[in-house]
């Protein structure tokens, strides 16, 4: 690997392989080994210690396929050490769970991704965990529960699905002098859009599924940070078993090799998108942050390269509209998931929040006419022309 400094494009296409490519191959092969044999006890022992890096068993320390994913992650998110999982929702409550214990207390935006909000309504609770949820944007209700001290600061910026933007650098901050730790959702940003280590914060989580595979055919997740708080969550993992699976980090392997070259055209389609839909008349509100009325949109420009590829609309007719536009929609796809080459549309009930109950989604302030689009690479034009003829009355 090139002694250069790298541009982000270029860690995408080649980060992180180097160790892991045999024969000079130009791909990272998929090693479905799930152990290694070794010539004698003591080189056996030095590796199961730790004392000397190698792989042993594949959720003791991770195929060599995982292994040149994490290293790649980790360079493109300026972090000393990463670890995969066979999920997005595997690293966030892995993360929780291993920097945890009963009696701690966490501090968390309201507007988290569903999955994420349950683990802090329900899961952690449960476990003896004291669970403060804040105003997401609103750092003068983060300074105030925070003033009682505090071991984990929790953050999504921007959130799923109101595209909400957090001022990660002064939540950073004011979490280290509280005593917290400070973990980020940076899914819908990606590193290509945002890095929130070079902000402040300690910890950075991935879906991998997501925008860093690209093309709805690998699910993982993905956490970076310092080598301390790796390892420890690494050794969650590997109690509690959650590992990603060779072929999958094959493909996100290969996913993320495009990554800055897709999040170009999400992040300029997205925002001609934002941009037509705030002249619809049967469009009541847009999120993305990338608009000049959005209330964080100068926070973003602070802290994002990019302003993602996913947005929301709220139609002025309430889910009855939400109801009659799906349908009718050509081109576009009804699916519950983003951050793929596709545009794709779903409602909260069944995409971000499907494990909350409605009144739940009503309390979040998730309206019933929102509609939440991850925009793709198609042509913005051929877009464009479904939304209009999907909206036509």
């Amino acid at each position: 690997m090139s002694t250069l400094p790298l541009h982000p494009a270029t860690l995408a296409v080649r980060a992180g392989e180097d160790d892991y490519r045999p024969h000079a191959a130009l791909a990272v092969p998929i090693e479905f080994g799930i152990a290694h044999g070794y010539p004698d006890v003591d080189s056996w022992e030095q590796v199961a210690r730790g004392d000397v890096p190698g792989p042993l068993y594949a959720r003791n320390s991770a195929h060599p396929t995982s292994l040149a994913l994490e290293a790649k992650l980790a360079a493109l998110e300026g972090a000393v050490a990463a670890v995969s999982f066979g999920s997005g929702m595997a690293a966030i409550s892995s993360t929780l769970m291993a920097l945890l214990k009963p009696g701690a207390r966490v501090v968390a935006g309201k507007d988290t991704y569903g999955g994420s909000h349950y683990l802090l309504q329900h899961t952690l609770p449960q476990w003896g965990v004291q669970v403060t949820l804040c105003d997401t944007t609103d750092a003068a209700a983060f300074d105030a529960a925070l003033a009682g001290g505090c071991e984990l600061l929790y953050l999504e910026s921007p959130t799923n699905p109101l595209l909400k933007v957090q001022d990660i650098r002064r939540l950073a901050a004011a979490g280290h002098a509280a005593g917290a730790l400070v973990v980020i959702d940076n899914t819908f940003a990606t590193p290509v859009n945002q890095n929130p280590l070079a902000l402040g914060a300690d910890l950075v989580l991935h879906s991998a599924t997501k925008f860093l595979g690209g093309h709805a055919d690998a699910m993982g997740g993905i956490v970076c940070g310092s080598q301390a708080l790796t390892d420890r969550i690494r050794h969650y993992r590997e109690i509690h078993g959650a590992c990603l699976d060779p072929m999958s980090a094959f493909l996100i392997l290969r996913g993320i090799k495009t990554l800055a070259l897709r999040m170009r055209q999400h992040n300029d389609n997205a925002l001609a998108l934002a941009q037509w839909l705030q002249q619809q008349p049967a469009v009541a509100q847009v999120n993305y942050p990338g608009l000049p009325q959005h209330p964080q949109h100068a926070i973003a420009r602070e802290q994002m390269q990019g302003f993602g590829g996913v947005l929301s609309f709220e139609l002025a007719g309430g889910f009855a509209a939400v109801r009659r536009l799906l349908p009718r929609c050509q081109l576009l796809i009804r699916a519950a998931t983003l951050g793929t080459v596709d545009t794709l549309l779903g409602v909260p009930s069944t995409t971000s929040h499907v494990e909350c109950t409605e009144q739940e989604r009503i309390a979040l302030g998730i309206p019933g006419g929102l509609v939440r689009c991850s925009v793709g690479i198609e042509d913005i034009r051929d877009i464009i022309a479904d939304l209009q003829q999907a909206l036509a009355e």
